[in-house]
This record gives structure tokens, sequence and C-alpha cells, in this order.
């Protein structure tokens, strides 16, 4: 496709970057530690490290694992912690190193953590002590033999770490029993690492950065292999597309979204580096009163997060009386974002919410939104510098403009494939270098990405096609609905039926109430045949609603009610 997009481009994004700007993540980490040294680079629970530290600690961690465990260079390492000081240190102390970083959810099941170590060849890990019992179940059968546990008050220093350990593992009873007879504590390693003077390798820029695994909702688990130079590229297109709106003057990030997923990975782990920017690291945004509290001590600048995180802050009167005032760049991803709750974005903190997209096999960024925008356009927004796009059928070829197909992108970011998975990454790959991405978009005359829906949560409906996006919109523009998925359930009559499940806001909102909305805005073979009421939906580790679920658990479709009956709950 001829790039239309870039007469949309804001003024000095530039049409192409240099994917070869540094020769690894290591190069790009050093340039920016020699450059911000002074300044501090990451706060959590009060405690905060500068970059000239976040340099000593990793060259240490470093250093302990090249010398101390002689892991061979590009052993895998798995990290296995939320947001926490030691993520950062062991995060870029193993990329210095030369090793290959493999992201773990702490939340894991043993067997889901079994799988992910064994599949990646894991030799070493590190892991919160809260979640070591987890470890001890899954470590049988795999290869890890250094394993590194740490707790939550390990880097806060004297008084303050000590009392926070015991707290987690006395008072509140949050670290279970476990036994890992192998096991090295964090502080230990790092003590051992500085005292060892350690030549750091020359890293390639094809040599693996990350093996990071795609969130396995529609089947087994694949590693992405993400290279250096494609991390390094799309921090290239990042900097280029930021660089009319942020710059070294003292930004504040807010990092809330799990830095082992790959969209906070880029946006808050690599991107303030880039900057010298401050991050404020919130270890569990679950506790949304908590999560507040700590927004109203930092005057932060940047925040980011997905639709489900936005809503719940929102949602919470605190943050509504939280000044804004220092606010200027609200980034969402992981997700799509819905209408009602950019909307109430807007309103209240005077700010867009600025969408973009990408997935792990991108890097993950390959479009966004301009950051100049003032309101919510529903787009994803045009394709990163370096980034080629088309739109294309079930037969692999370009539809016209303006229709919808699925969408494929090109460009230095897209990964090297999947690891020790040649068919599954043949499947994804087209034989002209694009990724085939299962998202169903179109693209306007502008250069602007709509996303229609994921290929896989398409509803189909008497022979038309239903997206979950739209019905999903629409209900959450229902002043007493807080939440909504929508999925397709089996009809005798249609295939399938849409069926909304939906958190309320309001106790007395009944079905009928929604469905009678729905009628308003939607055609009639659109329209939610049965509405089911919960009080949670199902989730991912960053919030994003799983539609799968919802399917899954969906109790078999029921005949649609008559006109004028009353609708029944699934």
């Amino acid at each position: 496709m001829e790039r239309i997009w870039l007469k949309s481009y804001p003024e000095g994004v530039p049409a192409d970057i240099n994917p070869a700007a540094y020769g690894s993540l290591g190069d790009f980490f050093a340039a920016s530690v020699d450059r911000y040294r002074d300044r501090p680079a990451y706060v959590s629970m009060k405690r905060t490290i500068t970059y000239g530290e976040l340099d000593r600690l990793s060259r240490a961690f470093a250093s302990y694992l090249m010398v101390a465990t002689r892991l061979p260079r590009g052993a895998r390492v798995a990290l296995t912690m939320p947001n926490l000081l030691q993520y950062p240190v062991a995060l870029f102390g193993a990329l210095r190193a030369g090793y290959v970083v493999v992201n773990c959810n702490p939340l894991y099941s043993p067997r889901e953590l079994r799988h992910q170590l064994v599949d990646s060849g894991a030799e070493a890990i590190v892991v919160l002590e809260n979640f070591a019992q987890t470890l001890q179940k899954a470590i049988e059968g795999t290869q890890v033999r250094e394993v590194i546990v740490t707790g939550v008050g390990d880097l806060l220093g004297g008084p303050r770490g000590l009392l926070t350990n015991f707290v987690l593992r006395h008072v509140r009873r949050a670290v279970p029993p476990w036994r890992l007879p192998q096991a090295v504590r964090f502080n230990r390693a790092l003590a051992v690492g500085r005292g060892i003077k350690a030549e750091l390798p020359k890293v390639e820029p094809a040599d693996l950065a990350f093996l990071q695994y795609t969130g396995g909702t529609t089947g087994v688990p694949k590693g992405a292999m993400l290279t250096h130079r494609n991390m390094i590229a799309n921090l290239q297109q990042v900097a280029a597309w930021v660089a009319p709106v942020l710059g070294p003057q003292g930004e504040t990030f807010v990092t809330a979204m799990p830095l082992y997923h790959v969209f906070a990975l880029t946006v808050n782990a690599f991107v303030p580096m880039m900057i010298g920017a401050d991050n404020l690291l919130i270890a569990d945004p679950r506790d949304i009163e908590g999560f507040v509290k700590a927004l109203a001590e930092t005057p932060f600048t940047v925040i980011s997060g997905v639709n489900t995180l936005f809503n719940a802050l929102l949602n919470n009167q605190d943050f509504l009386r939280l000044d804004f005032s220092r606010l200027h760049l609200a980034v969402a991803g992981g997700m799509a974002v819905q209408r009602a709750v950019a909307e109430h974005w807007k309103r209240v903190t005077g700010k867009p919410l600025i969408e973009g997209y990408g997935l792990t096999e991108t890097a993950p960024i390959a479009t966004s939104n301009p950051l100049t925008i003032v309101d919510y356009t529903g787009a994803i927004g045009m394709p990163m510098p370096s980034t080629d796009i088309a739109i294309r059928d079930t037969e692999g070829r370009d539809v016209p403009l303006g229709e919808p197909g699925e969408l494929c992108i090109k460009g230095p970011q897209v990964m090297a494939g999947y690891w020790m998975k040649p068919e599954e990454t043949a499947n994804v790959m087209t034989a002209d270098g694009y990724l085939r991405t299962g998202d169903i978009a179109r693209i306007d005359d502008r250069g602007y990405v709509f996303i229609v829906d994921r290929q896989k949560d398409m509803i189909l409906v008497s022979g038309f096609n239903v997206y979950p996006n739209e019905i999903e919109d629409v209900v959450m523009t229902h002043p007493g609905v807080h939440e909504v998925g929508a999925v397709g359930v089996p009809d005798p009559k249609s295939g399938e039926a849409v069926k909304i499940v939906v958190v309320r806001k309001d106790a007395g909102v009944t079905d009928a109430e929604i469905i009678a909305h729905c009628r308003r805005f939607l055609t009639g073979y659109k329209t939610p045949r049965h509405v089911e009421f919960r009080e949670t939906l199902p989730r991912s580790p960053i919030g994003k609603i799983l539609r799968r679920e919802l399917k899954d658990k969906a109790a078999p479709a029921e005949a649609r009610p008559k006109e004028n009956a009353e609708p029944k709950s699934a």
C-alpha cells in the first residue's frame, strides 16, 4: 500500500528511522545512564534510585550472572516479578550481559510457569518470594539451575526494607512457605557481583533480547523472538513520534501496567530512559485506593494503561479530585479504548486518551495516534515511521481503500519468528514479509487505521459479520453500565447470536432496558439477544477483558424473546 498516512504525520516526524542507531539495548542503556546519571530513574514505595545507581546495580547483577553462575552467553534468564525496583535492575543486568530475558507473569499457575520455563530453556530465574512456592512446584523437569529469590523490601534499604519484608511474611502472611535449596537471595547476588570486575560482552543487533510469550488465550503460548534490532527500531520509532511532545525536561511517568507485559516494557521501561524521565512504579494496580494515593503524592506528567484501568480510576471519587495540571499525556494500548471511557477521561483530566496499537510480535508498537490530538478519534492512529501496512482479504489480496480486511504489518520492529516453532511462524508471515495480525481493520483516505475487531472474536449472525467492539461501545454509553463484554453464542436460527455480559453501576438496571438502549443504535441482527449480569469480568494480567472466557462459560443460548416480551437473562 502507498504510504498515504505520511501526509497526516505531525510536523517534524520523519518517514523513516535508523534501526541501527544503537548496536544493542546495552549500548542504548549505557548512553542514557551517562547522559542522565544524577537524575531519579525509578521510585517505588517512596524509595528513589538514580540512573547512576541503576547503572551500578545492573552491572553488579550482570557480573554475578556472568562470573558467579557461569551462565553461557545467550542463556535465557526468566524474570517473575511485579513492578518493583528489582525488575529494572535484573532486566538491564541480564541484557547488558548478553542474556535473553524471558518475562513470566507472577500469577501463573505451576503448570503455566513450567511450560514457559521448559519451552524457553531458561537456565536462571529471578522470582519474588511471594511466588516462590509456585516455582517450587514448577521447577522439576526444567533446565533452571540458578534461582535468585527477592523480597518486596530488598531494595528499599534500611529499616523500611526490613520492616516491609517482615510485615509481608509474618503479619499479612503474603509469602507462602517454599523450599528451593539452590536459591540465592537477590541482595546477596548483588553483593557478590559488586566484588567482580567482569567485562561486558559486545552484543550484536541480531542477537535475541527477549523471548516474549503471547497471552495464550487461543492455544499454547508461543515465544516471540525479539532481537536487539527489533527493540532499538521500535524505540527509534517511538522517539520520532513523541519528540513533538516529550523531551528531557523532567517528565514523570506512572507505571501501573506490569513491566513484564510487552506494552509496558517499551512504553514504561525503555521510553522514560530515552528521555531521562522519572518513573513511579505501581506494584499492585488492582489496589485502586493505594494507586490513587500514590498518584496524589506524585506530580505525574505521563500515564499509560489499558481501557479497564482508566475506567476503574474514573470510578474512584478520590481520583476525580486529583490535580491534573501537570498531566500532558495519557497513552492507552493493550485493548480497544471505548468512546465512553475516552470522553469521560477528557472531561475529568482535560487531556485526551492517545490510543495506539501493537502486538508482542511487533515489539510492540505498530501504529499510534498523533500525541497532539485533542479528542478521541476512534482510530488506532497511523503506522509508525519505517512501517508499512496492508489490508487484505482471506485470499491475501489487498482490499479497496476503506474496506475491512486483515491488518498486515511490515517493519524493522517485526519479530524474527516464534521460538522453536517454524510452522507457526510460517502461518503468520506472508511471502512478501508481512505479519498477519488476525485483526480486522480498515484505513481511511487520511491514512488513519481503524480496528473493526479481532478476527477470532467476530460473531457471524445469519451470514452477517458482527464485531464485539461495536456492541461494547454502544452498551457502555448506557449510564447504568460499568463494564461489558460481548460474545457470540450458538443460535438454532441464525447460527450465532450476540450475548453481552454486563457489570452494572446501578443494580436496578434490567436486561430489557439495555436491549432497548441497543436497539436505538444498532441494526436488528447486531442487537444483543441475551444479557447476563455479573459482579466482575475475567481479565488478563494487564486488565484486558477475556472474551474467550466469557464465551466458554456462557450458558446455552435461548430463543430470542418476542418483541413485546420481557427478555430473560442468559
